[in-house]
């Protein structure tokens, strides 16, 4: 395995890339748009100054000079910030199929550069036009692109070395065992014990790891009846909401192992699917809350979207915990 340090470097150098990018996609934006710069960046730099009551000196025209340079390389850090944490990340044994690892990328460099803004009020991403949300995520998805290509380019000799030495380690995971993934977590978002009991179902004897136990006529009755507990006292008021902190936490943590024990049944690095175990189960969880709600408010009762929601549940778990081929 490649060490961190090396994984921190090739990950800055391969942001450094994306960065570059994303700078050339917004140069032609405007030059083809004729639209001016933005200056979100010198607000979020004068805003943050002046939160941490920091002094930019200078003139007032020198002072908006300093504050413009500093955001442009505040935005040019959060570009190589981010590919450093994700060379990291591939250096750990997390190595996502392009289709998922460049836009994910672009996302996590999109939500760095936006959510300060927001959260300083210099913006309401609630309120953008269709143009704003383009002019901003288009750039980003050249930032995600660019990077992975580049960091997996960074990776290819190790990646080549460990092809060819199959017993060093699982294999890499690809983008389909990331969505099935994605299925089992969100499964276990909807129902926290819906992920393990589909592990349980579909598990074999002589399966790698937790699946192999599963495979027990007495394990796998014992979370099917768990699984069928949970749905029976879903409505019970004695039971906290599922978003609370002590409902989130258990369910995030199982929504990780259900994906880790599926890719260690499938001799595929755990990485890739517990990453995205925390939005997916996060996503399913707050969503079912708004089906029933929806339900509720519209037919005057919740059961028939919390029956909508165990029939989506049961085949996302079931799809979820499918095998590689």
């Amino acid at each position: 395995m490649t060490s961190l340090l090396t994984g921190l470097l090739r990950g800055t150098a391969a942001g450094a890339a994306g960065t570059t990018a994303l700078n050339l996609t917004t140069q032609a934006d405007m030059a083809l748009r004729a639209r001016p710069a933005s200056g979100a960046p010198t607000e979020l730099v004068s805003a943050v100054a002046d939160r941490v009551d920091v002094d930019v000196p200078g003139s007032r025209r020198e002072r908006g000079r300093r504050l413009e340079g500093l955001g442009g390389l505040a935005g040019s850090a959060t570009g190589v910030a981010v590919g450093g944490l994700a060379g990291v990340l591939r250096s750990a044994g997390v190595r996502l199929p392009a289709v998922v690892g460049g836009p994910l990328l672009g996302l996590a460099a999109m939500a760095a550069s936006d959510l300060p803004m927001a959260r300083l009020g210099l913006t309401d991403p609630r309120r953008w036009a269709n143009a704003d949300w383009a002019a901003d995520a288009v750039p980003h998805l050249v930032y995600g692109v660019t990077t992975h290509a580049t960091l997996s380019s960074t990776f290819r000799a190790d990646d080549r070395e460990r092809a060819e030495r199959p017993h060093a380690g699982p294999r890499p995971a690809t983008t389909g065992s990331v969505l099935r993934a994605a299925a089992l977590d969100a499964a276990t978002g909807a129902r926290s014990t819906a992920g393990p009991a589909a592990l349980a179902w579909r598990a074999q004897r002589g399966d790698r790891g937790a699946s192999g136990t599963a495979a027990n006529g007495s394990v796998r009755t014992l979370v099917s009846v768990l699984a069928l507990g949970e749905v029976a006292g879903d409505m019970h008021p004695a039971i906290p909401p599922r978003t609370s902190p002590s409902a989130l936490v258990p369910r995030l943590a199982l929504a990780a192992g259900s994906a880790s024990t599926a890719a260690r049944r499938d001799g595929r690095e755990p990485g890739p699917g517990a990453l995205v175990a925390a939005g997916t189960a996060l996503g399913a969880a707050v969503g079912g809350m708004r089906l029933r709600g929806w339900a509720q408010q519209r037919l005057g009762t919740d059961l028939p979207g919390a029956l909508a929601e165990d029939a989506l549940t049961a085949v996302l778990g079931w799809v979820g915990a499918g095998r590689s081929a």
